[in-house]
């Protein structure tokens, strides 16, 4: 099932995501849906606040079109920045919740991600790099109510900022503004 994507603007998105006590059916079926929501939106990574529920709950694929699907399903995620040598790199960005603006971030180079996966096993891995772990802390910042617009440049706010003020306008929840 196809679930609607919250917009920048919209309050869920600046919540604090509680985290999951019990994985249950209802819940691998709510990511089941998610995963189906961002192939949709030719997504690669999508958070629970994303699709209206405040749960720490994050579907990640990185997998080109043309591949076999590769979906990864994680419940109480941690990206946390690998200790040592771990320099900043700035990459592009977009977001489902932010559409049409594409901008650079930089975020560590090297992050060590645990999760429970759907069938209640716990993972961690070390030394995750790449795209995962770009989306994996994109994600998680997402579950804290951070956005990618919030990391980047001052430059960038500005050229974005009637788009975004536009965009804030039109989603407004509840009548909190989410700027």
């Amino acid at each position: 099932m196809i679930l609607p994507i919250s917009k920048y603007g919209s309050s869920i998105l600046r919540k604090k995501a509680e985290p999951i006590k019990e994985i249950t059916p209802e819940l691998v079926e709510l990511a089941r849906n998610m995963l189906e929501t961002m192939y949709k939106a030719n997504g690669v990574g999508l958070a629970a606040p994303q699709v209206g529920k405040s749960i720490r709950l994050v579907v990640i694929d990185l997998s080109k079109e043309e591949e076999e699907r590769n979906p990864i399903i994680l419940f109480n995620p941690e990206a946390i920045p690998e200790e040592g040598e771990n320099p900043k790199e700035p990459d592009e960005e977009g977001c489902l919740s932010v559409p049409d603006i594409w901008a650079k971030v930089s975020r560590p180079t090297r992050v060590h991600l645990t999760y429970t996966n759907e069938n209640n096993e716990q993972i961690d891995m070390r030394d995750v790099t790449g795209k995962f772990a770009r989306c994996a802390l994109h994600e998680q910042d997402h579950l804290n109510g951070i956005l990618f617009v919030d990391k980047i440049s001052i430059a960038d706010k500005a050229m974005n900022a009637s788009k975004l003020k536009r965009m804030a306008k039109e989603n407004q929840s509840s009548g909190n503004s989410a700027l």
